[in-house]
C-alpha cells in the first residue's frame, strides 16, 4: 500500500519506447505488442496512461530516433513527460501529473531495462509509490560487448529482484501482461 495519502489510483507508465531506444532491442515486437495490450486495457478501465520520452545527444528532440515507435499511439489527452535523466521523476513534472490523478501505484513498462526502467522503479518506490513491473513489457539492447549480461539475463534478473522489492508501507511486484491488474494490491 502506498505511503502517499489520498492516492488510491494506478497509472500505466510507458517509458522511452522510442525509435532510437528500441531499435534492435531484445524481443522488441513482442514487448511493444504487450505494451499495446496494456495501454488498451488501461484506457478501457479509465486508468491514466502516462508517456515518458527521453532526450539526449543521441535522442535529439524532434528527430526520428526521438519519436515514439509508430506501433504505439498516444492520445492527445494522455500526459507526455519529457526527461533527460534515467529516473522519470528527476527534473520532470511526473510527480505533479500523478498527484493530479490521485496515483499511488505505478505499473511500469518500456525501455531500457538496465537504465531508465530500473531508475524509475527505484525512483518510484523511494518517493512512496507501490511499483509494479510488467515482466514481459520491458526490454533492453545487447550491451555484452561492454561486459553486461545478455539482454534476456538483464530482463530476467530485473524481474526476479523486483518481485521481492519493498520498503515501509510500499511494495514492488513483477507480473506478466496477462496478470496485470490496475487494482491496488490490498484490494485484490
Amino acid at each position: 500500500m502506498t505511503t502517499l495519502p489520498d492516492r488510491p489510483n494506478s497509472a500505466l507508465l510507458v517509458i522511452d519506447v522510442q525509435n532510437g531506444v528500441v531499435d534492435g532491442a531484445h524481443n522488441r515486437d513482442k514487448v511493444i505488442a504487450n505494451i499495446n495490450t496494456l495501454v488498451d486495457k488501461a484506457r478501457t478501465e479509465g486508468v491514466p496512461v502516462v508517456w515518458v520520452q527521453h532526450s539526449s545527444d543521441e535522442l535529439r528532440t524532434g528527430s526520428e530516433s526521438w519519436q515514439y515507435v509508430p506501433e504505439l499511439v498516444r492520445r492527445d489527452t494522455e500526459p507526455l513527460v519529457h526527461k533527460k535523466y534515467g529516473d522519470s521523476f528527476e527534473a520532470t513534472e511526473l510527480e505533479d501529473v500523478l498527484a493530479e490523478r490521485g496515483v499511488g501505484r505505478l505499473v511500469v513498462t518500456g525501455a531500457q531495462t538496465d537504465a531508465c526502467i530500473r531508475s524509475t522503479l527505484h525512483g518510484g518506490i523511494v518517493r512512496g509509490y507501490d511499483v509494479t513491473l510488467v515482466g514481459d513489457a520491458h526490454t533492453t539492447e545487447d550491451l555484452t560487448k561492454y561486459g553486461a549480461p545478455t539482454p534476456a539475463e538483464v530482463i530476467a534478473h530485473t524481474n526476479l529482484y523486483w518481485q521481492f522489492q519493498n520498503a515501509p508501507g510500499r511494495s514492488g511486484e513483477t507480473v506478466s501482461t496477462v496478470e496485470t491488474t490496475f487494482t491496488p494490491q490490498d484490494e485484490d
